[in-house]
């Protein structure tokens, strides 16, 4: 049977997100060493997707900011022959990151029939995230010099209500100023991030709204206080079709014992 043409063929993409490494490569959040579980996670990733046009990678790459966390976050991630995309999340320091990987902190990125805009949304020494100006106009140019192509726009912070009333708080601060925004546009078929490690898929307004787990520690669904969950660690993939469609889901890595200690040293 032929294979479909490149313009007929969707768009590949895996994203990973919030692994918290350390410079220390036995750096742990509640007892789990985040190198150990991305390990898996990129393991799994291996043995579900044999192709990958596109890495995404959503923020909180490292938890101390250092120059160590993310030459093993790239190295860690070299496995995969994709090219890659970073933004930086709220335990992240985006110069750092743009020391250690200049050509991974791209803002746009055409392929295929997508074009995929990844928007800065981390306040400097603050949890809460906020989309500034400069990033708001980053979006509207991306998204006006568009033209045909459909888009998937990206963030570290969640841009609406999960349910979780402690992460309320620290999340997108202007998320409806986002998704206003995002009306005005009808090639924009998802909006995609991190930071609350669980997943979340809600389709409002024609906008797939899409959130991950981490590839450590996960946060409990519909949790009023701070909770973690035992679930095992995980990534997302999309299949991104010429059209406009959107396939996607959340895998896990099934083979990883999550064995936490409450009394280590937490999130």
């Amino acid at each position: 049977m032929p294979h479909p043409s490149p313009s007929q063929a969707p768009v590949y993409v895996v994203q990973l997100t919030d692994p918290h490494l350390f410079a220390d490569p036995a750096g742990t959040l509640l007892g789990l060493k985040t190198r150990d579980s991305l390990r898996h996670v990129i393991a799994q990733v291996r043995r579900e997707q044999p192709r990958i046009d596109l890495l995404l990678c959503t923020g909180d790459l490292s938890q101390d900011g250092s120059v160590a966390s993310y030459q093993a976050f790239r190295a860690l991630t070299s496995e995969f022959a994709a090219p890659a995309r970073w933004l930086p999340g709220n335990h992240d320091e985006a110069k750092v990151m743009a020391v250690v990987a200049p050509e991974l902190v791209q803002a746009v990125t055409d392929i295929g029939q997508w074009r995929v805009v990844m928007l800065n949304s981390a306040v400097p020494g603050a949890t809460h995230g906020q989309l500034e100006q400069d990033q708001l106009q980053l979006l509207n140019e991306a998204l006006q010099s568009a033209g045909e192509r459909h888009c998937l726009v990206c963030c570290h912070h969640q841009p609406v209500d999960i349910g979780c009333a402690w992460i309320a708080p620290i999340g997108l601060r202007n998320g409806a100023e986002l998704l206003q925004r995002l009306k005005g546009y009808p090639q924009v078929k998802a909006l995609l991030w991190g930071h609350i490690h669980q997943e979340w898929d809600e389709l409002r307004d024609g906008v797939r709204l899409l959130a991950t787990p981490s590839t450590c520690i996960q946060f409990a669904a519909r949790s009023e206080d701070f909770r973690v969950s035992e679930e095992q660690p995980g990534y997302r993939w999309l299949r991104l079709h010429p059209d406009g469609r959107v396939e996607t889901g959340v895998e896990r890595a099934r083979d990883f014992e999550v064995r936490l200690d409450f009394d280590s040293p937490g999130y």
